[in-house]
């Protein structure tokens, strides 16, 4: 499972991803964990003179449409901050906005995983062996508080089994399954992005095999602002 990445800056985002879509004036933090904010990159809205894709800042995390309140969506929100390709389409938090096709790409410069083989987790810095920013399958949705209308934009990472992968089943601790984010390469963006749930659900069947590369980066700086932990181990919501 993810649970910290490093998204690139606004300029990067727009040349790897945004096709010229403006971004937006909101900053995110040089790395993201569960309940920061980061950019994602969704289809946009169709009719004349719309940017066929749209840049906006979101919450990592996914915050269900059937949260009571806003309390509650940031509680649930520690649970879905990764989500499993395989029952994504039929879990509670992830089914509605699926089935809508609320697919999105997630840029990233790298991403961070535990590897135990020397019996403790150690962080190391995971991305494409070509060294060039990239961009993971999401999926976003927006939840509106009922009672004092405060909207919340967010997303999850859909994974796959990394059993037989041979960096990424490195990774967590000894008997856990392993998984991995799906990196979607440029020339498939906008088939990710425009695809039917039927099509989302081939390609994620057959995931694109980008070579990754990984390497030892322990944690010199603790976030810059405190966050609830994300739970381990959650991902069929």
């Amino acid at each position: 499972m993810c649970t910290n990445f490093r998204p690139p800056n606004s300029r990067v985002v727009q040349d790897m991803v945004a096709g010229g879509a403006p971004m937006p004036s909101e900053d995110w933090p040089s790395e993201t964990f569960p309940g920061y904010a980061a950019p994602i990159v969704t289809r946009g809205a169709s009719g004349q003179g719309t940017a066929p894709w749209v840049c906006s800042v979101a919450r990592f995390g996914l915050v269900p449409r059937w949260s009571r309140n806003t309390q509650q969506g940031n509680e649930l929100s520690r649970r879905t901050y990764n989500a499993r390709s395989e029952t994504v389409a039929q879990k509670p938090s992830y089914r509605a906005p699926w089935r809508e096709r609320q697919y999105a790409l997630v840029p990233m410069l790298s991403f961070f995983e535990p590897c135990w083989e020397s019996g403790r987790a150690l962080r190391w810095r995971i991305a494409p062996a070509s060294g060039e920013p990239f961009a993971v399958a999401g999926l976003y949705e927006r939840f509106t508080d009922p009672g004092t209308g405060e909207s919340l934009h967010s997303f999850t990472l859909l994974t796959v089994n990394a059993d037989h992968h041979p960096l990424m089943r490195r990774m967590h601790r000894p008997g856990d399954e392993k998984r991995t984010l799906v990196i979607v390469p440029p020339e498939h963006h906008a088939q990710w992005l425009h695809a039917t749930p039927e099509q989302a659900a081939r390609l994620l069947l057959h995931p694109w095999d980008v070579p990754l590369c990984g390497e030892p980066e322990p944690r010199s700086v603790q976030p810059t602002s405190v966050r609830p932990a994300p739970v381990q181990g959650a991902l069929d919501f």
